[in-house]
């Protein structure tokens, strides 16, 4: 197996065990009252990183990995566990508010309204380019803004309206 196989199954087990724990707190999160918005996206935004992933192991099983954007991924991924642990049991992959709940701002969340909104995006960049695949960094990574921009918009008005009195 290539370098490049190895990084796609490290990302494929990566985005499996965060699945399951995001279907986990979405559960719980729902149970304690917790409304989900912006539904019809969702399935948009697991096609687009299923369809990336596949890409990865096709184009990129036999690749070798370089060593600058490999460490960049790294980093990524401490960013990615940083916020993860940040939020705790209220990550989700999904925009589920629970209404009264404080708003989170420890963490990255101190400095960014939404910083998982930074880490995918530079990773979906990043593991192609540490693969020697830029055509694909370009692909999803415009591909993953315009779902961003709506989805970021949905979240910010989900946000916003579970804070209202009501």
């Amino acid at each position: 197996m290539g370098e490049g196989a190895w990084l796609a199954a490290f990302v494929i087990a990566q985005r499996l065990a965060e699945l399951c724990f995001a279907q986990l707190n979405t559960r719980r999160l729902r149970g304690m009252g917790g409304i989900e918005f912006g539904e019809a996206h969702y399935p948009l935004i697991v096609i687009l990183h299923a369809i990336w992933i596949v890409c990865l192991l096709v184009l990129g099983h036999d690749r070798v990995i370089g060593p600058f954007w490999l460490s960049v991924f790294i980093v990524l991924q401490i960013g990615r566990l940083w916020l993860i642990a940040s939020l705790g049991r209220r990550w989700t992959t999904r925009i589920v508010v629970l209404p009264g709940a404080a708003t989170i701002v420890q963490g990255p969340y101190r400095w960014l309204r939404h910083p998982n909104y930074l880490i995918v995006p530079l990773e979906i960049a990043v593991v192609p380019l540490a693969l020697g695949l830029p055509f694909l960094a370009l692909i999803f990574s415009a591909a993953n803004a315009a779902l961003l921009v709506y989805r970021i918009r949905i979240e910010n008005e989900a946000v916003a309206r579970a804070a209202q009195p009501r």
